[in-house]
């Protein structure tokens, strides 16, 4: 019998894991201890965690204006809001995938569950904008610790053969918070308060709690080794004065903040180099080229696409006079092709080569950064909503395909790394983005508020920054190809 006709028809059993054949996906399994579980279900668990932080994200971001009306806050610190979530998730991502690698990743997970639920109920009751703060930082944890172990327990759970698929479906819930998001958190804010998208979240988070005993036991194998305390103390100190250095690139502060982060990554390496549990997976890096340039090509897509949707919202309402509605509507054309093309790319991912689906992505996207680096005050509506369609078709089959070659070319030991490793170039992408847009905009326009006068300056500066974004993309094309090599 052919081994694939063979694969269709057996429950192959192993004394960490069960694997179920593609065509029996959805079916119970029955485990050695009696316990049974749908590989079906579970992924929907960990895809309802996933869709949490791309639409608390978003939505927040409307509700901004009303958390400043009722705390009396600046605009600066308005801005933390969203910030301390992302500081607290890049610091914890890392140190959240060692953890799941070493203590059991269902139960590293589940407690990113408690721990972002727990900040989302806080938050509900939150008297002061400090405390507000302080507890959206903790939900940055707890989502680390979620983001950080969810493709590990997705690529524990499926075989190569329907990985991609499954990390495609995975990978959809956070293009679809990133469209539902704006949508409802405008309408939640607008009709029962901006604390009510935290009720959401946390209703959200309730039946991955209610369920977590569903997970399979091979899913929480641990390796018990020493948790790498200097690399976390280096790692935290780096990501806060590059995320601070960025935020005032243009000022002293600044510049002595990113020296500082410089300097810090090297003792980082060092320490890691020698440590035998690192939390930066040093060995992988350097002996796995796969593994290596993945990463490298989802660090330069990231940076290259994440900041899009926001200078597009201002060239929308600046330059072409559009409201906030209708500025959303047009923007959200790009998520959903994502919504649609992910679970595409990630079967195109089971049966080609995936670096090959990637490259093919991030050279679709480059197309379309290229094409918004000539946008005027009079570029046709339709040719955005095709270069916005570009941009989603290059993106969506980019990111799963290239999450499954990471996946797929480490042991499953490396599990729990290296799926925060995905998420920690997702994150700095993020930063990085925005720190390039920060700095092109303190060089060209200053620290004037964008009026009518400065139009002339902010277009060139969005002609600069897409430009740029489309180059490293093209870089980022050629070190996807040759990651094979």
């Amino acid at each position: 019998m052919p081994l694939s006709a063979l694969a269709a028809n057996t429950l192959v059993t192993t004394p960490g894991e069960l694997l179920l054949s593609g065509e029996a996906r959805g079916t119970t399994v029955e485990q050695e201890d009696g316990h049974s579980y749908s590989r079906r279900f579970i992924l929907a668990l960990i895809t309802i965690a996933t869709f949490l932080n791309p639409f608390t994200g978003t939505a927040i971001n409307l509700a901004l204006p009303s958390i400043g009306a009722e705390f009396a806050a600046d605009a600066a610190t308005l801005a933390w809001v969203s910030s301390a979530y992302l500081l607290a998730s890049v610091i914890f991502l890392l140190p959240g995938g060692r953890l799941g690698d070493s203590r059991g990743r269902v139960t590293v997970f589940m407690a990113g569950i408690v721990v972002y639920t727990a900040g989302a109920l806080l938050t509900i009751f939150t008297p002061t904008i400090g405390m507000l703060l302080a507890f959206r930082f903790l939900q940055g944890v707890g989502g680390a610790m979620i983001y950080a172990n969810s493709v590990a327990l997705i690529t524990h759970l499926y075989p190569p053969g329907e990985r991609g698929y499954a990390i495609g479906l995975n990978t959809t819930a956070v293009y679809a918070g990133l469209s539902l998001g704006p949508f409802l958190g405008g309408a939640l804010t607008q009709f029962l308060g901006w604390r009510s998208i935290f009720i959401v979240t946390a209703l959200l988070a309730v039946p991955v709690l209610i369920y977590a005993k569903k997970f399979p036991v091979f899913l929480n194998d641990r390796h018990q080794e020493h948790f790498d305390v200097p690399g976390l103390v280096l790692s935290s100190a780096l990501i806060l004065c590059l995320f601070l250095g960025l935020a005032s690139a243009t000022t002293p502060r600044g510049v002595v903040l990113l020296f500082a982060a410089l300097v810090l990554g090297v003792a980082f390496y060092l320490v890691e180099r020698r440590h035998p549990s690192p939390l930066l997976p040093v060995s992988l890096l350097s002996s796995n080229r796969v593994f290596a340039a993945s990463n490298a090509a989802a660090l330069i897509n990231y940076s290259a696409t994440y900041a899009v949707g926001f200078l597009l919202s201002l060239y929308l309402q600046y330059i072409r006079g559009y409201e906030p509605v209708a500025a959303g509507t047009l923007l959200l054309v790009q998520p959903v092709i994502q919504v649609f093309v992910a679970p595409v790319a990630g079967r195109l991912a089971d049966r080609i080569q995936p670096g090959h689906v990637a490259s093919v992505g991030m050279a679709i996207s480059a197309v379309g950064l290229f094409g918004l680096s000539m946008l005027g005050d009079t570029t046709p509506v339709g040719a955005i909503l095709a270069l916005l369609v570009l941009l989603g078709v290059g993106v969506g089959l980019f990111s799963s395909p290239n999450t499954t070659a990471i996946m797929g070319c480490v042991e499953k030991r490396f599990y729990g790394s290296a799926s925060a490793m995905t998420a920690m170039m997702r994150s700095l992408g993020m930063m990085l983005s925005m720190g390039a847009v920060l700095v092109v905009f303190a060089f060209i326009m200053g620290s004037t508020a964008v009026t009518p006068a400065i139009f002339p300056e902010f277009l060139r500066s969005v002609h600069l920054i897409f430009l740029a974004f489309g180059v490293l993309s093209v870089f980022g094309v050629i070190l996807s190809l040759r990651r094979n090599k």
